[in-house]
């Protein structure tokens, strides 16, 4: 069995995010801390990656004032309470291979200590040297404690409300070793 693993190289990878609200949505990015892959016999076997809850960037708010508010507000304890849980994981259970460098994938994804499984699709273009796997999931936050502004827990929110699913844009780039 020929196995060949990849270590994701941070400076360029990069995770997108995107929350939306009634009156609209906000976006940014997240650093990859690190991660890996391993293929066998070319195919994908298995794979972790660490986001750092700490380092989200809020892109559309130029206001410094403001932009630094929401920063703090996405670190507290309403959202991802980076704190205590600086680390948001994503470790590959089983890839199925598909058809044009497509994987279906199940993996456990943790957020502020707790874990859930997710199911989505990944591409993975792959040479002898490098790995480049773009994917997008889909989560809802209140399955990893994240209430603020839901309706599924509080009521009346009007144009206040903030919608329970959120974006994750992720693409990684990972070397051989």
């Amino acid at each position: 069995m020929d196995t060949k693993n990849f270590k994701i190289n941070s400076e360029n990878s990069l995770v997108e995010w995107i929350g939306r609200k009634v009156t609209g949505a906000h976006n940014g990015t997240i650093e990859v801390k690190e991660g890996n892959f391993t293929f066998e016999n070319d195919i994908l076997f298995s794979g972790k990656f660490v986001i750092n809850t700490r380092s989200i960037k809020i892109l559309d708010i130029e206001d410094p004032e403001t932009n630094t508010q929401f920063a703090h507000h996405l670190a507290s304890d309403d959202f991802f309470n980076s704190d205590q849980f600086p680390d948001a994981v994503f470790e590959i259970k089983h890839a199925e291979p598909s058809e044009n460098n497509l994987y279906h994938v199940t993996g456990d994804l943790t957020i502020k200590g707790i874990t859930h499984s997710i199911d989505t699709s990944l591409q993975i273009v792959k040479t002898d040297n490098i790995a480049v796997l773009d994917t997008k999931i889909v989560i809802d936050r209140t399955k990893f404690n994240i209430k603020f502004r839901s309706s599924n827990f509080f009521t009346n929110l009007g144009d206040t409300l903030i919608y329970n699913n959120f974006d994750l844009n992720i693409h990684l780039v990972a070397d051989a070793q």
